[in-house]
């Protein structure tokens, strides 16, 4: 079993930064699919963006490419969502994933998810 624990969310003006982070307990993340997601008010859970450790590649969705990373620290089994110019509509609760096969919207570990709200 994995367990997921996001932190890192709060308020934010328009334009500014944020980093999410997801630190996971249990067993080793070997080769793991980790990624984010996020659920807007009155919206469907999206992915937002999704590293394959095992390639060291990243997808990113449409909306966040170039102002959105995920950066991850092994040693710490830690990923984090660096989030930059924030806009209104990245106003979501964000939740970390991981599965140990691949990116896709039924990843088999979840967090709680963290609210974060982009609002001057």
């Amino acid at each position: 079993q994995v367990q997921l624990v996001e932190s890192g969310g709060g308020l934010v003006q328009p334009g500014g930064s944020l980093r999410l982070s997801c630190t996971a307990s249990g067993r080793r993340l070997n080769n793991y699919a980790l990624a984010w997601f996020r659920q807007a008010p009155g919206k469907e859970r999206e992915s937002v963006a999704c590293l394959r450790t095992s390639e060291n590649s990243t997808t990113y969705a449409a909306s966040v490419k170039g102002r959105f990373t995920i950066p991850y620290d092994a040693a710490t089994k830690t990923w984090y969502l660096q989030m930059r110019n924030l806009k209104a509509e990245d106003t979501a609760v964000y939740y970390c994933a991981a599965d140990p096969w691949t990116c896709s919207d039924e990843m088999r570990y979840w967090g709680k998810g963290i609210l974060v709200t982009v609002s001057s």
